[in-house]
């Protein structure tokens, strides 16, 4: 099956690669439209399981599970993007696999994501690559200090990466981190964090949604405020950008980017990530098609939907025991989507609230 062939029908079945809350919602999603689902993942209490009846508890690397996943559905796709590259190319051989192997390559590695976008005129802060300590130091010398030392690989929520204030601090931190390769960021005074989450299917469609106003709580995303407080010129570069970069990898799915907002109302890319995205959980609540839904009809070949928004909201991550609170404390406003986790812990993400402000009529 080419990338630009037919729509897939009603009761095609959609791999995931990955059992967590993005592979429930999506599963959610599909049932919707009458699709079936399968997740291949390899933790047996993984949430995603609780949504649909197929699933392959498999390790990754196991290539004969594999062949039998990929056997079973018509189309892949998955919710995280630390998927193994070897069982990326090894599914891409046997189904389409959407978004494609190329995007998860570019956004799973800080370097590749960084040389793409900056070959795309794409504007990111400076950065360099660490393969040794001397790099670091001399890296250190032209950036300057504050800097930011990350991982090029599997950081997420503040994981993977320390901040250096002064050069005495340089050795301690490379020593910190691994697997090596490392990327040194200059460290950037931003004025805001906010996010775009783009659509675009393999016919080149592609819908964006408004910018989120996001704020973290010890690196995790805490919420996420739609409209974010930013002029309409600076919302609409965001959006701009963001279509340019799922155009510029011939993308289909959905994509997250988020933004540094300067001073000056200037954007600088923070990182990209091929799949649904936290901060968009609240195109659940206030959108004619959310991120879930818009992800499923671009992986199926569909027309994407509209993501006009139709209300103000706020979304707040549940992060550890705040999710048991939400039986005594949910509000009639407000919309929850708990996770359904075995297991409740510091700082893991429980689920959310969509906080909804109904826009009133003028007289």
């Amino acid at each position: 099956m080419s990338r630009n062939s037919a729509p897939l029908p009603l009761g095609s079945t959609i791999g995931i690669l990955g059992g967590g809350q993005l592979g429930r919602m999506l599963a959610l999603a599909a049932a919707r439209l009458g699709m079936k689902t399968h997740i291949y993942c390899p933790d047996p209490l993984s949430p995603a399981f609780d949504v649909t009846p197929n699933k392959t508890v498999a390790a990754y690397e196991d290539e004969a599970a594999l062949a039998a996943f990929a056997a079973a559905v018509d189309v892949i796709t998955y919710e995280f993007e630390n998927v193994p590259a070897r069982t990326a190319a090894f599914l891409a051989g046997l189904k389409p696999l959407r978004p494609d192997a190329r995007a998860l390559a570019v956004a799973q590695d800080r370097l590749a994501e960084k040389a793409f976008l900056t070959v795309n005129r794409i504007a990111v802060a400076p950065f360099a690559a660490i393969p040794d300590l001397a790099a670091l130091h001399a890296a250190l010398d032209e950036i300057g200090v504050p800097a930011v030392l990350k991982t090029t690989r599997l950081g997420y929520d503040g994981k993977g990466q320390r901040l250096i204030r002064t050069a005495a601090e340089a050795a301690d931190a490379y020593a910190a981190l691994a697997p090596k390769p490392l990327v040194l960021e200059a460290f950037v005074p931003f004025e805001k964090e906010i996010s775009v989450v783009v659509a675009r299917n393999g016919s080149g469609e592609t819908a964006a949604f408004d910018p989120a106003e996001n704020v973290h709580r010890e690196h995790i995303l805490k919420t996420s405020t739609v409209p974010a407080a930013i002029g309409a010129k600076t919302a609409r570069q965001a959006r701009e950008v963001a279509e340019a970069i799922v155009g510029a990898l011939d993308y289909a799915g959905v994509l997250g980017v988020e933004f540094f907002v300067l001073a000056d109302g200037a954007l600088l890319v923070n990182e990209i990530a091929p799949r649904v995205h936290n901060s968009g959980h609240w195109t659940e609540a206030v959108c004619v098609t959310d991120q879930f839904e818009q992800h499923v009809r671009a992986v199926l070949g569909w027309p994407l939907g509209d993501p006009t928004r139709l209300a103000d909201v706020v979304m707040e991550n549940q992060i550890g025991d705040e999710i048991e609170a939400l039986p005594r404390t949910l509000g009639a406003g407000e919309r929850p989507h708990a996770y359904g986790k075995a297991e409740v812990r510091p700082g893991r993400k429980m689920g959310h609230i969509n906080r909804v402000r109904i826009r009133t009529p003028l007289p």
